[in-house]
């Protein structure tokens, strides 16, 4: 009988990609969920399989992993659904879970985890391909910790300027989450012991993930990138300037990068263009997956970024605001794509979602309560070259109201993004 974990919050929280799941199993072979490491994976495909009657199988033990590697053929014999836990310490079950699915077509055979992207890892045997389906999981967001919405993506794209929002968020509470973040255990604790949770997170997953994907041993090296990642988080994403900060060759930052990114630690936000000009550059953005990882290897809390000229402020509201968005679009009926927009002369946006219609939700992120004309120049700047398929042009910010701005500028509360509801 599968056991599920026990929450450090003290309760089960929902998590919107359940439907999503359990809707894959009803059609598909084999189902993936994959992201960063504590994010609530285990708990959710344990709901999964005690309520379906699966086995369950952890690649986290040794005698598992032992086993799966002398006879992993016999390791994927299941009548039922079979969890199997972190699937990227043995990748190569991935060709006995293909002859088995190809042997017994039937839906919901496999449900997999893993912390680190299958595709990404070297020396993959077959990505299942038709076979298999990845569903991606992330850190809780603000609307899972708090029962609310999350319903702002299909909302903005549904209603355009016509969407209103009033908040009774202040800048206070606003703080308060970006420097928790969502991991459930960061979530559970405050102060001294949610920075210990951070500061260990970070070392064992350098230490342990990042390393078992490659062959690197310089653990130093690589903290020393994530705390400057970290540092410039919500801008360019520039291997070579980060290279020479760190003294260390372009094509190791690069490689480094790639393994950050494999184990979810960083999320690249790539330039969006249309080809409306030349002017547009292709240089992607970073965010840190989690901002209360971001905040604390910055060393600030919510007294520092209290006080006006809080050192990473304006990066980490940016950042926090990037990944609730990208968390809603894991689940969200409109399949938009995340980018951010800056021209050669540095006319920039923040977020640009565009959805398969090439509609386009254009937004600024604003750590002020109040917003002025000037604040929308990005954003006029890009309405201007995308006429009609603009829907709306927003500026997030932490005051309570939503305000007009002309007919297609708003100016809007961050809570929004997940009191909204869809």
């Amino acid at each position: 009988m599968t056991r599920v974990p026990s929450s450090p919050i003290g309760r089960l929280l929902p998590r919107r990609a359940q439907p999503g799941v359990i809707e894959a199993l009803a059609d598909t072979r084999v189902v993936l969920i994959n992201g960063a490491r504590q994010c609530g994976k285990s708990t959710l495909v344990a709901q999964i399989a005690q309520e379906r009657g699966g086995a369950w199988r952890s690649l986290d033990n040794a005698a598992n992993r032992q086993a799966a590697a002398f006879d992993p053929t016999s390791f994927v014999q299941s009548e039922d659904l079979l969890v199997i836990d972190e699937i990227q310490r043995a990748p190569d079950l991935l060709l006995s879970i293909k002859e088995t699915v190809d042997a017994d077509p039937r839906p919901g055979r496999f449900l997999l985890t893993g912390s680190a992207r299958l595709l990404g890892l070297r020396g993959l045997p077959d990505a299942l391909p038709g076979r298999m389906e990845t569903i991606e999981l992330w850190p809780l967001s603000q609307g899972e910790i708090d029962d609310q919405p999350d319903g702002f993506v299909d909302a903005v794209f549904a209603a355009g300027p016509d969407l209103r929002h009033r908040s009774s968020e202040d800048r206070t509470g606003y703080l308060g989450r970006v420097v928790r973040g969502g991991f459930p255990e960061a979530v559970a604790r405050s102060g001294r012991r949610r920075s210990a949770f951070f500061d260990n997170y970070v070392a064992d997953l350098v230490n342990r993930d990042v390393i078992q994907l490659s062959d690197i041993q310089r653990g130093p090296e690589m903290r020393a990138l994530v705390r400057l990642l970290a540092d410039r988080s919500g801008q360019l994403l520039v291997p070579g300037n980060l290279a020479n900060g760190l003294g260390l060759p372009q094509t190791t930052v690069q490689r480094y990068l790639s393994l950050l990114e494999e184990v979810f630690l960083i999320k690249r936000i790539p330039a969006w263009s249309r080809d409306i000009g030349s002017r547009a550059i292709s240089t992607a953005k970073v965010a840190l997956v989690d901002s209360g990882i971001a905040a604390n290897l910055l060393d600030e809390d919510e007294a520092s970024l209290r006080r006006v000229g809080g050192n990473g402020l304006g990066g980490l509201l940016e950042g926090f605001v990037a990944m609730e968005i990208a968390r809603q679009l894991s689940w969200s009926t409109t399949r938009a794509e995340l980018f951010h927009y800056r021209t050669k002369d540095k006319t920039e946006v923040d977020i640009v979602l565009e959805n398969r219609r090439g509609q386009v939700v254009a937004i600024d992120v604003k750590a002020s309560s109040t917003v002025r004309p000037d604040d929308f120049a990005g954003l006029n700047h890009l309405a201007a070259r995308l006429g009609d398929d603009l829907l709306v042009g927003l500026v997030l910010h932490t005051g309570p109201e939503t305000l007009a701005f002309g007919p297609q500028n708003r100016a809007m509360p961050i809570s929004a993004l997940w009191e909204v509801g869809r």
